[in-house]
């Protein structure tokens, strides 16, 4: 009985030195001035530098990493940047080898899509022409009275007839603007599909 009990204070008292082997650790750092400090503990003044792990035979058995430098920050932030890009390329080109099989069916639907921001202008010059002889019409019969009028016995223009040249004017104007659109989205889908017509050569090797 007195064995076991023996063997079993031995035990613990082993795993307690074992535990605080674990959790001592001894540090070695550099400060600026070039001289080396060792410690089992880092002063906050240090907590910039860069800190090596030692065993009690002195050899290295861990890093820990120091405050980065700004220029450090840059160049991670810039190959993750690189890094996300290489994944988004990556999958972009495997959508693009799994939508299509040729040049051709690429130069196929570009000329569809163009054909529908085409269709879509044709559309939007139609009506702005209809609405653009409406607006001098209206200014014409608006010439009949003030503020328009040179006459100085001419009425008032009626309210219903200033709504109308202002409503007028300003539905031209929203379809001038879609109309500049159509013609820049037209532009960078010629554009888009130009560029998956270069990346297709370069994977199937075309080129």
């Amino acid at each position: 009985m007195k064995i076991i009990f023996a063997t079993v204070v031995l035990f613990s008292l082993m795993t307690a030195d074992a535990a605080a082997d674990e959790t001592q650790k001894l540090y070695r750092w550099v400060d600026r001035e070039g001289v080396v400090h060792f410690g089992d503990s880092v002063p906050a003044r240090y907590a910039e530098f860069e800190k090596q792990v030692v065993n009690e035979h002195g050899i290295t058995v861990d890093v820990l990493r120091g405050k980065k430098t700004p220029e450090e920050i840059a160049e991670e932030k810039r190959l993750e940047e690189l890094r996300v890009q290489r994944v988004l390329q990556r999958r972009a080109d495997m959508a693009l080898l799994a939508t299509y099989l040729s040049i051709e069916e690429i130069v196929m639907h570009r000329d569809r899509r163009i054909e529908l921001f085409q269709a879509q202008a044709r559309v939007t010059e139609l009506y702005l022409k209809t609405r653009e002889n409406r607006l001098e019409e209206l200014r014409a019969e608006a010439k009949k009275f003030k503020p328009y009028s040179e006459d100085p016995d001419a009425e008032m223009i009626d309210p219903q007839l200033a709504s109308d040249i202002s409503t007028t004017r300003a539905t031209i104007e929203r379809h001038r603007r879609n109309l500049e659109k159509f013609n820049t989205d037209e532009q960078s889908i010629v554009a888009r599909f130009d560029g998956d017509i270069d990346r297709f050569k370069m994977l199937k090797g075309l080129n």
